[in-house]
């Protein structure tokens, strides 16, 4: 079995040795290091990257999302999850556009860390219900405003990926969707593959917006 390195950043040792102590029964999962400061947690990761950075957004020398935005150019094999208690749309949107590949509040359970971390490092994003549901209402918002609506492009989508575009847009990752239309989850990741292909999006957060400003999704 592959261990998963974790790396933690918060400024406090309460909150670190809570993760790590959530953390430490799973057979997969293996905490490389910690840090209490940005510098810190460059000094440390320079040595030894890990799988996974769990960072908080409020520290002492510098801001979870400007640590987000240099690891993801500096490091971009590292998947960063924020863990935060701040949960407003400024801190969760600055985030995903820093390059955060998922985004959980401080009061997440044992089993949503787990599932979120190995979600993440298995190349997918991750985030919880509430955080999804802020982020679409931001999109929609965006859509509705002052950028230009997007046409529905030339293409033509099968009734199933259609299905699948609207859940991605609702929220939904792929083992829920495996699990609610009962296909496997490499099959959805297929589908996912040919919908970004034929719409020539490149990211997740493209698809939600493609979705949310063409319609194929009522909020």
């Amino acid at each position: 079995m592959s261990i998963i390195k974790i790396f933690l950043v918060d400024d406090h040792q309460l909150v670190r040795d809570g993760i790590k102590a959530l953390l430490m029964s799973a057979d997969n999962i293996g905490i490389l290091g910690e840090a209490s400061t940005g510098k810190e947690c460059f000094e440390k990761i320079a040595l030894d990257q890990p799988d996974v950075l769990i960072l908080d957004i409020s520290l002492p020398d510098t801001s979870g999302i400007e640590i987000t935005r240099r690891v993801t150019m500096e490091y971009p094999d590292i998947k960063v999850l924020i863990l935060s208690m701040y949960t407003n749309e400024d801190f969760i949107i600055n985030s995903v556009k820093a390059g955060a590949r998922g985004y959980l509040p401080k009061n997440t359970s044992r089993e949503e860390l787990l599932e979120a971390i190995q979600t993440i490092n298995d190349g997918e994003e991750f985030f919880a219900e509430s955080i999804s549901k802020i982020m679409l209402k931001s999109y929609l918002r965006s859509a509705r405003e002052d950028e230009p609506v997007l046409q529905q492009r030339p293409v033509t989508l099968t009734s199933r990926e259609i299905e699948i575009l609207r859940l991605f847009a609702e929220g939904y990752i792929n083992k829920e969707i495996s699990e609610k239309l009962d296909i496997s989850i490499r099959t959805v990741e297929t589908h996912k593959n040919h919908i970004m292909k034929k719409l020539e999006l490149k990211s997740t957060v493209e698809l939600i917006k493609f979705a949310i400003k063409n319609k194929f999704v009522e909020l």
